[in-house]
């Protein structure tokens, strides 16, 4: 039986500009086969997400193509471009929105921490540091 007086912590607010989102929406909606667990992980956060006009954005939101250094409770610090799932190429350190991190980082902001499970099944926190938009 759980304790119901231990809460988990809040979920950090989120900000999307109207055109990532549905973009995203649309493409995470359309997903089908191994990565459809992902694509609704990424619908929960967009659905909780506050959607703004594309230029009223925060400078330090983290959208598509911003470049997010962050980092993790396993003492790791990462730097990645957020890219559209074509246009991912780990070797260049690009990874897309539809992959576990991606979804995590969608829509924070420097300085918020959000729980996010890796790929390999592990329970982490992820804060981010810094966020960068590609010129």
């Amino acid at each position: 039986m759980s304790n119901p007086s231990i809460k988990a912590p809040a979920l950090p607010r989120l900000v999307l500009g109207i055109e990532d989102y549905g973009k995203l929406m649309a493409i995470a909606s359309s997903v089908t086969g191994p990565t459809a667990d992902v694509a609704d992980q990424l619908i929960i956060e967009l659905d909780r997400a506050r959607i703004v006009a594309q230029a009223k954005l925060p400078e330090d939101a983290v959208r598509m193509g911003s470049i997010v250094t962050f980092t993790t409770n396993d003492a790791q610090q990462r730097q990645l471009q957020l890219v559209y799932p074509g246009e991912a190429d780990i070797n260049a350190g690009k990874v897309s929105v539809l992959t576990p991190i991606g979804a995590a980082l969608i829509g924070l902001r420097q300085g918020q921490t959000i729980p996010w499970s890796s790929r390999d099944g592990r329970d982490l926190v992820l804060t981010v540091v810094e966020v960068r938009q590609e010129a």
